[in-house]
């Protein structure tokens, strides 16, 4: 069988994994402090990469720098292929993956990422040093912000970070028990969580517009206690529709209830991951878009 002629158009990894750098950090600097590298190293590779492949990689804007439509494709095509050369080399040389990975989410999406993507991840890679934390989503953009964390799934609302890739959209709804009935003259109560919140953004941002009072008569960091306070009648609050238990309605409009707007959920990565633990950080980072892309933790094919 004859080996197709390529035009000795081989792809330089390590220029693979500063493009990959590049997009995930939004900008040359950031990425070449990732990369131990020079912002002009790296803008060499990109063009050596862009005349090997002959089109525009990048395109640089006021905001930083962005695929281009040729470039999105390198990046899906480049990260499985990066990620299928260490995978190799680690099983050939007996060693894995390594390095510290200190990842956060929100906990209302905790038990689905716990069961079934941080195990499967720890048992392909058992040397890593995994650190999951849940905290509300504007607290994992300072976290993140700070250094504190290597990547998170985290709401991109009330605290917005620039650079997040999209994995899936919410469904916020207006949850309240099934016999709760709403004095529509009456400030509506509430049961929120703290202003790090994006459901409760989401919430008091419509009620606001609205014109419609409000007060928050329940308030906790726990999303069990909220949804407790919903389910005997304590107050209203936003909850994702998944998370409604056969004790809830949804509310809407025929309740005056404005309608709730949009939010996402990003994968996120920190400007500051340490050299040693990048592989690591983006091999779980692979697992989470596998599994969340599009779907989100609920309907996923685990």
């Amino acid at each position: 069988m004859n080996t197709p002629d390529t035009g000795g158009a081989a792809l330089d990894l390590e220029a693979l994994r500063s493009f990959v750098t590049i997009v995930q950090q939004g900008s040359l600097a950031a990425a070449a402090e990732q990369r131990h590298r020079t912002v002009s190293a790296l803008s060499m590779q990109i063009k050596r990469l862009e005349e090997r492949l002959a089109t525009r990689l990048l395109i640089r804007g006021p905001r930083g720098v962005t695929p281009s439509p040729a470039g999105e494709v390198l990046l899906r095509e480049a990260r499985e292929l990066l990620r299928q050369h260490d995978g190799l080399v680690g099983r050939l040389t007996g060693q894995g993956l390594s390095g510290r990975v200190r990842f956060g989410m929100p906990e209302g999406y905790a038990p689905q990422l716990v069961e079934q993507v941080l195990p499967d991840f720890l048992a392909s890679h058992p040397s890593v040093l995994l650190e999951a934390v849940t905290a509300p989503s504007g607290e994992l953009a300072r976290r993140l912000e700070r250094g504190d964390l290597s990547l998170a799934v985290a709401l991109d609302r009330p605290h917005r970070v620039a650079g997040g890739e999209p994995l899936w959209k919410t469904s916020p709804v207006w949850a309240a028990s099934r016999d709760y009935s709403i004095d529509q003259h009456a400030p509506l109560p509430l049961a929120l969580h703290p202003l790090d919140c994006p459901f409760r953004s989401l919430g008091v941002e419509a009620l606001e517009a609205r014109g419609r009072e409000w007060y928050a008569v329940f308030t906790s960091t726990s999303i069990h206690a909220v949804e407790k306070a919903v389910e005997v009648g304590l107050a209203v609050s936003i909850l994702d529709r998944q998370r409604l238990t056969p004790s809830m309605r949804v509310l809407g409009e025929a309740d005056d209830l404005p309608e709730l707007g949009e939010s996402q959920a990003c994968l996120y990565f920190s400007r500051r991951i340490a050299a040693s633990s990048w592989p690591a950080v983006e091999a779980l980072a692979v697992m989470l878009r596998r599994r969340l892309s599009q779907v989100g933790p609920w309907h996923g094919v685990w």
